[in-house]
This record gives C-alpha cells, sequence and structure tokens, in this order.
C-alpha cells in the first residue's frame, strides 16, 4: 500500500526524522489558510498523488507570496498529471501539501527496501539525489552505496557512518545525518515498510539536514498489525479493478495487454503471463482466484476482468488440487451464462479429475467457452482469437 508524501512525512517526524512544517489542503481556501498558518516568506505547493516525478510535470511550484499560493493551488488541483511513472492516463490531484520553503545546499538520496536475494533489509544512499535513482544506478552506478542489515543486530552505528562519510557528507552534519539513517530505519521496521525513501534528503545552507521529501510504501499483508496505517489509504489513487479484486479476497494486478489471466495460484500466475508472451501476446492483468472456485467467485472474477476495455479474450488456466476440476469446470460455465460474455474464454485445466472436468466443458452449450488440452495450446488459441477480435474492430 502506498500513502502520500504528507502522510509519509507525519509518520517519520514521529521517528524523529526532520521534515520541512507543512499541511495538507483539499481546496484553494485551504491552501491560502495553510500558507498564512505558516507564516514564511517562501512555501512550496506540492501536488499528491502516487507517483513521481510530480516536478517535471508542473506539480511543483514554489510561490513567494499568498497570491502565488492562490494562483498555484488553483492551477494544481484538479489537472491531470502525467509523469513517467503515472502512465499516459496520467493522475488527477485531489490534494496539495503546503510547506515552507527550504534554503538547499545540497540534494542526496537515502532509502531503505528489502533485498530478497539476501533476505536482508538494505540501505541505499547516493550524492546524486533529486533525480531519478534509477537514472543514477544506469548511469553512475558507482554512485549508488549499499549497506546490508544484520537482521539479528539492525542498523550499526558504524553502517551509518559509513554510509554518510561515502555519500561525502560533511563532517559537520555527519551526526544529524547518523541520527536520521537511524530513524529511518525505526520507521521502516516498526511499520513494516517494503520502501522507505527520502529523495531528496537536503542539507540546508545552515548545515541542516531535512527529508526534504518522502516515500513510503508498506506491506499489505502486515497491514492488520497497523491500522491506523491502513487508514491512510487513498482509493481514488487505486486502479478500481485492483481494488474491487482485493475486496473478494483476489491477487490481482493491472497490465497493459488484451489477454486477461485468470488462474490459482501465484507460480501458475506468473508462468501463465510469461506463457502468452513467449506466444507473442499481451497479457491484461495478474489473477489469482486462490483455493475457492465457486460460481459465483468466477463470475465475480470475470466480471473485473471485463470490466477493463482493452480485454479481448480471457485464458483461464487452473490447476485442481484441493479444488477438482469437475467443480471447476462447472463453476466457469455457470458463470459464463450469468455474466454473459462478449469475448472469448479460453480454459485449460489440470489436476484432480480433470476428465470429467474436461468433459463438462465438450458439452458446455456456451459457445464463448473452449477447451484447451494443455497450457501451451490453451496459451496459442487465445492469442489467436484475440487477433481475430482485433482484425473484425479494425475492419
Amino acid at each position: 500500500m502506498n500513502i502520500h508524501e504528507y502522510q509519509g512525512k507525519s509518520i517519520l517526524k514521529s521517528y524523529g526524522v526532520v521534515v520541512p512544517n507543512g499541511k495538507a489542503a483539499f481546496s484553494v481556501e485551504e491552501a491560502v489558510a495553510a500558507a498564512k498558518e505558516l507564516g514564511t516568506k517562501v512555501c512550496v505547493v506540492k501536488a499528491q498523488i502516487h507517483a513521481g516525478g510530480r516536478g517535471k510535470a508542473g506539480g511543483v511550484k514554489v510561490a513567494k507570496s499568498i497570491e502565488e499560493v492562490k494562483a498555484y493551488a488553483t492551477e494544481i488541483l484538479g489537472k491531470t498529471l502525467v509523469t513517467h511513472q503515472t502512465g499516459p492516463a496520467g493522475k488527477v490531484v485531489n490534494r496539495l501539501l503546503i510547506e515552507e520553503g527550504c534554503d538547499i545546499k545540497k540534494e542526496y538520496y537515502l532509502s531503505f527496501v528489502i533485498d530478497r536475494n539476501t533476505a536482508r533489509v538494505v540501505m541505499m544512499g547516493s550524492e546524486e539525489g533529486g533525480m531519478d535513482i534509477e537514472a543514477v544506478a544506469d548511469t553512475m552506478p558507482e554512485k549508488i552505496i549499499k549497506e546490508y542489515i544484520d537482521p539479528l543486530v539492525g542498523l550499526a552505528s558504524f553502517q551509518a557512518k559509513r554510509m554518510a562519510f561515502k555519500m561525502n557528507f560533511a563532517p559537520t552534519v555527519i551526526g544529524q545525518v547518523e541520527k536520521l539513517m537511524g530513524a529511518l530505519y525505526r520507521a521502516f521496521m516498526a511499520k513494516d515498510c517494503s520502501l522507505a525513501e527520502i529523495n531528496p534528503l537536503v542539507v540546508t545552507n545552515d548545515d541542516k539536514v531535512i527529508a526534504l521529501d518522502a516515500k513510503l510504501n508498506f506491506d499489505d499483508s502486515a497491514l492488520y498489525r497497523h491500522p491506523d496505517v491502513a487508514e491512510l489509504r487513498d482509493e481514488s489513487e487505486e486502479d478500481p479493478k485492483e481494488h474491487d479484486a482485493a475486496k473478494e479476497g483476489f491477487s490481482y494486478v493491472t497490465l497493459d495487454g488484451n489477454v486477461a489471466c485468470m488462474v490459482n495460484g501465484a507460480g501458475l500466475a506468473m508462468a501463465t503471463v510469461d506463457i502468452i508472451k513467449h506466444y507473442g501476446g499481451e497479457p491484461a492483468n495478474f489473477l489469482d482466484v486462490g483455493g475457492d472456485s465457486s460460481v459465483e467467485k468466477i463470475a465475480k472474477a470475470f466480471k473485473i476482468m471485463l470490466s477493463d476495455d482493452q480485454v479481448k479474450g480471457i485464458f483461464v488456466n487452473i490447476f485442481g488440487g484441493i479444488n477438482k476440476c469437475d467443480v471447476i469446470a462447472g463453476g466457469v460455465v455457470e458463470a459464463a451464462k450469468l455474466v454473459g460474455l462478449t469475448v472469448p474464454v479460453v480454459v485449460r485445466l489440470e489436476g484432480t479429475n480433470v476428465k470429467e472436468g474436461r468433459e463438462i466443458l465438450r458439452k458446455a452449450d456456451v459457445p464463448e467457452v473452449i477447451l484447451a488440452e494443455s497450457m501451451e495450446k490453451g496459451a496459442q488459441k487465445i492469442i489467436e482469437l484475440v487477433a481475430k477480435q482485433n482484425a473484425k474492430l479494425i475492419g
């Protein structure tokens, strides 16, 4: 789960990270009131969306008067920002952060993430802050410094000092940097984060170390331990299909293609996406229905997938274990009738009672549902049918 910058800064501040004073605003009037309350000569008006690159897209403005705050707030609220992380559709700005200005001397990058290869948290830092860290990694990989943290010991003082010196902080601020790194690590661990990122982390002209931006991502599976974090969820920033799927207990990820995938099991879901790509198709989603394949649940999965206008076909790839293939096949047939399919559905079944399941599909009076004897043939068939659908649309 993602949250907004101002929410992330509030959490980090509670752990001792120094952040600028600021206040969220949901209207132009609130933005003006926030700027007056701050009482600083310079205010920054920042769009709050779940995406980076806001400044380049015109979502961050420096205001030197209340009149400019009002003008920028009017300009940004309701605007659709298109950044490298939003995709071409962009995101509509529904809230702002009004923040005191900062006299910046130097910008840095700092984050904590989980490195699955080493099964450890890793602290990453760079003196090339304020820009896309991916670009730094591609063009100047030597500028990315890493410190792997022993889970039994936690972030050691010598690691924070070593990172600070390697990032070329001035000796006069090393103590502040070390303290901030410790605070960021504590927040990361205490809140079950998957990412805690400050970009930029700045040193001001009066030698203060401040988190000028903040991005926190949380492990969805651990949110039950953090109801205070779960309350920060902004559903308007999430894909409606993913939100609806989560309510039904599905694991769902929207992709860019036109072949929808319904499977049971994360491993099979990834293999299905891979095989569609292998045969020249483009998957539209990753949908894992889990162990329950009732008629109602399959129907809901169909409806979620078909709510995507890009979907021109569905590949149902199920391995029956606890759920028997004959039960799954019956569910697919009845759900197809219930939903009223407008696109072809190719079904591949394997596992317990597979013969009975395939026989149900063969006898089904639903022309849109087509049986595939194998995963490979199923992927090839749905790609072929989707190509025909596209040809009809073009024709």
